[in-house]
């Protein structure tokens, strides 16, 4: 199975500095699957309440679209938890990434706007075919979180294909020096993942991006 992973990140040097930006790529393969409450009242008035008017049955609340969750996550079992968790026991220690010696990082919260900027992008690459940072419409990492509402001061993303379960995408990315880099820094407070099944028409059969950010 072919299987492919890049990295990009876009960081801030202090209140006056410039916009930093490094990306690298490469190809290679990662293991285990190749690639509210109720409250009830005492009316206060002694006379009896007139009986309220009829009224219709409330129509049923849709159902949340399962689809979409699924769509954006391979349809993998806990995959918020399980990307969480092993994003934190990775940065809980010292690594070294290439020839940089990192020390252990702060645990990153999921945040559900660089989730939507995250599911963009993977989308993004399956409906078009292509693995690159930049998206169709010419859409950075950096532009897609603030389209996502996420107002950051450094960002980055790591994404990868045809890679089947978290725990192979991290696998890869954490055997490789610039997306080490991203899972180890130490600026970035918020993460998110999205992966999303490739066709019968995509070179992959899975599109994995990963974003982290500071706000």
């Amino acid at each position: 199975m072919r299987l492919k992973f890049r990295c990009a990140a876009i960081g801030t040097l202090g209140a006056l500095a410039g916009l930093l930006l490094a990306s690298c790529g490469g190809g290679g393969g990662g293991g285990g699957g190749a690639g509210v409450p109720i409250g009830l009242g005492v009316p206060a008035a002694s006379a009896p309440a007139p009986a309220p008017a009829p009224t219709a049955d409330p129509a049923p609340a849709p159902a949340p679209s399962p689809s979409l969750a699924a769509l954006q996550s391979c349809g993998l079992p806990d995959f918020v938890q399980d990307t969480v968790t092993r994003v934190n026991q990775f940065r809980s220690e010292a690594r070294t990434c290439g020839t940089t010696q990192f020390p252990a990082a702060a645990p990153l919260a999921w945040n559900a706007q660089l989730d939507a900027a995250a599911a963009r992008h993977s989308l993004d690459m399956v409906a078009n075919n292509f693995f690159s940072h930049t998206g169709s419409d010419g859409s950075t990492v950096g532009s897609r979180a603030t389209a996502a509402g996420y107002t950051w001061s450094g960002v980055g993303e790591n994404i990868a294909a045809g890679q089947e379960s978290v725990a192979s995408a991290m696998n890869s990315w954490q055997n490789s020096e610039g997306h080490c880099r991203n899972l180890m820094g130490a600026n970035y407070k918020n993460i998110a993942l999205a992966c999303v099944r490739g066709g019968t028409s995509n070179t992959y059969s899975h599109y994995w991006t990963m974003v982290l950010a500071t706000p």
